[in-house]
């Protein structure tokens, strides 16, 4: 209350400075020099700010591409990745193409044609030819970067299911991931939200036969170049399965079931030999040996080395404690991923516990 008074007591403060320097302004006298109608100074002062803007602008749109142009995303390590990569880098370089040439021509018509007492404004009252130039341009371009995006969408969001791909539910809660893997039937067993009840943490319905082989875990493991689909619960709130280096985001909404469909490329392994990722690793490390001398200065444990792993992370703001939920993704080799499989306990089997 007291910062809202203070904020308060500032505006008024304000206003009253400006009414009081309106009533100095009519008690001056009509001979004074001092006038609010712009000078050819106050004009070529303008003009040239509004070179030194547009210079500015791309002076510090050049630094930020420098300085955190590494911040990006490695290459996708899904087949459909490179697809959308392409829309985005398209699209990118079109705005800021536009946006270049567009704050240019502002800034410059500023200052070349900036108010001077000789000259006198040209008015007409239109010009067909420029009229029809400057929509039809426009037009062309967003129609075709709009049909690229519509095929590229389709392309992604079309699932085959003559390719067999392998189910998978991804289930949010608040704040954590589970993921059901569909067992050797490939077909999810019914589920519902008003079964969970101890270990069925899920609502999955053990009398469905479909059920019984299900494999529900804490980790999502991914078979190299198997194309995986995604079925997306949620039992509370919106929550968001995103998965930035598949380039892959789809909501989870509740009381209904969202899908979406990719086939990972890049195993785990080979992606932390990427140089990009290399140099990320090694830049998160640097930063964390710096804060653990700190730390251990203090007598406090220091950070663990990081080390790159794929991650489901959930894109909505969905609680308090959002910004941790969070699982790890192992893509391996399908002997690899067999291995795993075999590892882990059926539905039927916890169950039974």
């Amino acid at each position: 209350m007291t910062a809202f008074l203070v904020v308060l007591v500032i505006i008024l403060f304000g206003v009253a400075v400006w009414q009081l320097d309106k009533i100095f302004q009519m008690s001056k006298s009509e001979g004074s020099n001092d006038s609010e109608i712009a000078s050819d100074k106050d004009n070529n002062i303008n003009g040239y700010l509004m070179l030194g803007f547009v210079f500015f602008t791309y002076f510090l749109l050049i630094y930020c591409f420098w300085k955190w142009g590494d911040v990006l995303l490695p290459e996708a390590a899904s087949e459909h990745g490179q697809g959308l990569d392409d829309l985005m880098y398209i699209s990118m370089a079109l705005i800021f193409f536009v946006g270049f040439v567009t704050l240019w021509l502002l800034s410059y018509f500023a200052f070349k044609y900036r108010g001077k007492k000789e000259n006198r404004a040209l008015f007409f009252a239109d010009n067909d030819t420029l009229e029809f130039v400057w929509t039809i341009i426009p037009v062309i371009v967003l129609a075709g970067l709009i049909i690229y995006g519509l095929f590229t969408w389709t392309d992604i969001m079309n699932v085959d299911t003559e390719d067999d791909p392998m189910v998978v539910e991804l289930y949010a809660y608040q704040f954590d991931w589970r993921a059901r893997y569909s067992g050797a039937d490939n077909t999810l067993g019914e589920a519902n939200v008003r079964l969970i009840e101890g270990v069925n943490q899920l609502g999955v319905d053990a009398s469905d036969p479909n059920a019984q082989d299900d494999v529900v875990v804490n980790e999502l493991h991914l078979p190299l170049g198997r194309k995986v689909l995604f079925k997306m619960r949620s039992q509370d709130v919106l929550h968001s399965a995103y998965m930035p280096h598949f380039r892959a985001q789809m909501n989870c909404v509740p009381g209904m079931i969202t899908q979406f469909a990719f086939t990972p490329s890049i195993t785990t392994e080979d992606m932390r030999l990427n140089e990009d990722v290399v140099d990320k690793v090694n830049e998160i490390n640097r930063l964390r040996r710096e804060k653990s001398l700190g730390l251990a200065a203090k007598g406090e444990e220091g950070l663990e080395p990081y080390q790159f792993d794929y991650l489901l992370l959930c894109n909505k703001i969905c609680g308090t404690n959002h910004y941790n939920m969070q699982m790890k993704i192992v893509v391996e080799s399908q002997e690899d991923y067999d291995a795993w499989m075999e590892t882990q306990p059926t539905f039927a089997e916890v169950i039974k516990k």
